[in-house]
């Protein structure tokens, strides 16, 4: 079969226009976008899906990468306002998008990023003292944040976060670190333990103070009560008193006989019972207690009677002077107490 040169002209035209198809029909993957240029000059950004461009007068730029990537920046020395060097990294993490600002303002994009974040490290933590710069990570991040975020806003990037990985003092500086906080630990357990001491000291001279007050009420209560004793024991006594003068007064010489035995009772028996007292000398005048006692035996039959119901009671009789008879008890003879 002889193909003739319509038929070739034919083939070619169908395989023209599929090349020209398939130079016009771009697919563009998810998360990516793709600049168009038209004789080398930027026209639009294809989005993901199919495309379609004008073949042989358009043709595709740059194939952007819009996804969040992250971006490890390296460690580097840098000094902090007491004269501190100190090592330090991070990571940051950023976003394209605009993709034409992305491919067409800037030259090596994660490179212009790094040295850009790298920067704004050495100034960030160059301004800090030592202590805030280890104590102040979260706004060590967010002053970084912004600043770099703000950099890089004409090229259609957008940092979502910067963090600091690592910080790492001198070995000698973090020595004297952890002297230092051993020192403020153990000044903080000498201030506690103080403290303790005094507030023991206060709640033992709280209890001081209030068992002296309650042992001082106690005190002036048993005075209040011994005094109250007292009063009624002087008004019993003045009583008795008053009544022996009016009996006296009445002419009833035994009830003078009776108080002044009972009087002389008392001392001797206090005599005989101090607690200081083991050798008594009874004088010679003591035998007169039998006197004394014979007259309170008259005025008990004068008041009571002979048979002790006080309805009958007798005249007294004369009495002849009672004989004098030698004591039991030899005046002159010490007698143990």
């Amino acid at each position: 079969m002889v193909i003739g040169g319509f038929s070739i002209f034919v083939i070619a035209l169908v395989v023209l226009i599929i090349l020209v198809l398939f130079a016009g029909i771009k697919t563009v993957p998810q998360g990516y976008r793709y600049t168009v240029q038209r004789f080398g000059r930027y026209t639009r950004t294809l989005e993901p899906g199919l495309n379609l461009i004008v073949p042989f007068i358009d043709t595709l730029g740059v194939r952007m990468n819009v996804m969040e990537q992250v971006l490890a920046v390296p460690t580097q020395e840098v000094i902090t306002k007491d004269n501190a060097s100190i090592s330090t990294d991070a990571v940051a993490f950023f976003q394209v998008l605009n993709a034409a600002q992305a491919a067409y303002q800037i030259t090596n994009l994660e490179s212009a990023i790094l040295n850009l974040t790298k920067t704004n490290i050495r100034s960030v933590m160059g301004s800090m003292d030592l202590d805030e710069l280890l104590s102040n990570r979260d706004a060590i991040n967010e002053r970084l944040l912004r600043v770099v975020d703000n950099a890089v806003e004409p090229w259609g990037i957008k940092v979502t976060r910067v963090e600091i990985k690592d910080i790492q003092p001198p070995k000698d500086l973090v020595d004297a670190m952890g002297r230092q906080m051993k020192a403020e630990r153990e000044k903080r357990a000498q201030v506690l333990e103080a403290e303790g001491l005094r507030a023991a000291q206060i709640l033992r001279a709280e209890g001081a103070k209030q068992s002296a007050v309650l042992q001082a009420e106690g005190q002036r209560e048993a005075a209040f009560r011994n005094a109250e004793a007292r009063e009624r024991l002087a008004e019993a006594e003045a009583k008795a008193t008053r009544v022996v003068s009016e009996a006296i007064a009445e002419g009833n010489v035994q009830a003078i006989n009776y108080f002044v035995a009972q009087k002389y009772t008392e001392a001797l028996t206090a005599i005989g019972t101090a607690g200081n007292s083991k050798i008594v000398l009874m004088p010679m005048e003591a035998t007169s207690i039998l006197g004394s006692l014979a007259g309170i035996g008259s005025i008990a039959r004068e008041v009571f009677g002979d048979n002790g119901d006080g309805t009958s009671p007798q005249s007294p009789r004369p009495r002849s002077s009672p004989a004098r008879t030698t004591p039991s008890i030899n005046p002159l003879t010490p007698r143990e107490s």
